[in-house]
């Protein structure tokens, strides 16, 4: 049995609505969300602590949420309301994750191929774009991307789902 949050006034939903909406709030706490099947398993595999997951039970089985639970994860279930308020999108597959965000310093890079190839951009300002950068890179096999100065939050939703 999982806890259950049915309302959009609990303290933590509007937390969580406050991670989704506001640059600030992902800097001040460190975490931010994501949603949907595949954008919780590259997490996983990126290496990136999930916090908690939220689901959705007519969208996203019981059984798919207790699967996750090896990874000491809080698993809440949630209201189609309360869904609806933190989801991004619409066609989500009922659900969320609140993760926590990696700090990228250039002097952590470490690059494996002698010659590698490495995308730098300056000052991007569009979440979309940036999004669409990463994915480009990652088609072209990119050992690094570099965003120098970046105008807007690497973990804003619009990065995150159109890196994807």
């Amino acid at each position: 049995m999982h806890k259950q949050i049915n309302s959009v006034q609990n303290p933590y939903i509007k937390q969580l609505f406050q991670l989704k909406e506001k640059s600030r709030e992902r800097k001040k706490t460190g975490l931010f969300l994501i949603e949907g099947k595949r954008e919780l398993s590259l997490a996983i595999k990126g290496g990136y602590t999930i916090e908690s997951l939220l689901y959705y039970s007519h969208l996203f089985s019981e059984s798919e949420a207790e699967a996750m639970s090896h990874y000491n994860i809080e698993i809440i279930e949630i209201s189609q309301d309360v869904f609806q308020k933190l989801a991004h999108r619409s066609t989500t597959e009922g659900v969320l994750a609140v993760v926590h965000q990696k700090k990228h310093a250039l002097s952590d890079l470490q690059l494996k191929n002698k010659n590698p190839l490495i995308l730098v951009a300056e000052a991007p300002e569009k979440p979309g774009n940036i999004g669409a950068l990463l994915r480009t890179a990652d088609a072209a096999n990119v050992d690094a991307v570099i965003i120098a100065n970046p105008r807007s939050d690497l973990y804003n939703p619009n990065v995150i789902r159109s890196s994807i």
